[in-house]
């Protein structure tokens, strides 16, 4: 607090102080506890609210693991999110490294600004596109065709949907890690392969134990992302790959039973939180190195 006054005044200050505490309380802790609530509560009439059926029960939660349909696309939905977490991984540190320690400094502006450029785009309008690029017609499928190979159902299963995801979040996994291998001193890579050590080893015990927290980082935001997206995999999805979001979004404004939907919301937030926890043992960082 007295860094804050330091820094930048009081007025500004208790400025920052309220700002943050509104958007804590109104439109964070308020709405969720607000929900949280619904979900202990049965769907009834207008009449009917406050009478004797209204009480607080687990019934919108029972709802859930007495449908074995819900549960099925539940752990879909955490084994998918969870691929594609480790996908953008996988593409994203060597891309990382790439840009903090290979190319120019003066060059990595612009290439980082022709990769940011695509989230000027609306998502449901990127979605959009790649259903187009995706569709058994499409141009995709064309090129194939082109080069002699037969064309691809893409928009089965969950492979659209995987594509779509990767594409929409693969930056959020890339900025974290490029700002934590940034920070690394270049002359400790230096050191390592002057001491004989392969580049295999040198990223093992040098560069990816100091880029842990943007790992970390990375694997929550994009893991979160996957799992609460709408957008995506209402659009890319195949009969037969559904997302738990779209359950949720059912419940709420198809059949207009927010107490169930919200019941299946807080399951969806408890994932989440189960998720971020094993993120953190894993790779032995703290909360505060995440939010860092």
């Amino acid at each position: 607090m007295s860094e804050l006054i330091r820094r930048y005044g009081s007025s500004l200050t208790w400025i920052i102080i309220l700002f943050t505490a509104f958007w804590l309380l109104v439109l964070v802790l308020i709405p969720n506890f607000v929900l949280f609530e619904f979900s202990f509560k049965p769907y009834l009439p207008v009449d009917q609210l406050g009478g004797p059926k209204d009480f607080y029960s687990l019934n919108n939660y029972w709802t859930f693991f007495n449908s074995p349909i819900h549960i099925r696309i539940f752990f879909q939905t955490v084994l998918y999110s969870s691929a594609v977490t480790l996908l953008c991984l996988i593409m994203s540190y060597p891309l990382a490294y790439f840009l903090a320690k290979v190319v120019d400094p003066k060059t990595a502006p612009s290439i980082f600004l022709l990769l940011i450029i695509p989230l000027w785009v609306s998502e449901i309008l990127r979605s959009f596109a790649w259903f187009i690029i995706l569709a058994y017609n499409g141009p995709l499928n064309a090129m194939l065709q082109g080069i002699g190979l037969e064309p691809v159902r893409w928009i089965s299963g969950f492979n659209a949907v995987i594509i779509g995801l990767i594409y929409s979040y693969l930056l959020f996994m890339l900025l974290p890690i490029y700002n934590a291998i940034s920070s690394l001193d270049t002359n400790q890579i230096e050191a390592s392969e002057d001491l004989g050590a392969s580049l295999w080893r040198t990223h093992w015990r040098v560069v990816i134990p100091h880029s842990k927290p943007g790992i970390a980082s990375g694997c929550v935001m994009v893991f979160m992302l996957c799992a609460g997206s709408v957008i995506v995999p209402s659009t890319l999805a195949s009969p037969s790959s559904r997302w738990f979001t779209e359950i949720i979004q059912q419940w709420m404004f198809e059949g207009l039973d927010w107490n169930t939907g919200a019941a299946y919301a807080f399951l969806l937030l408890t994932l989440c939180i189960i998720f971020v926890s094993l993120v953190m043992r894993l790779l032995n960082v703290r909360l505060v190195d995440i939010a860092k």
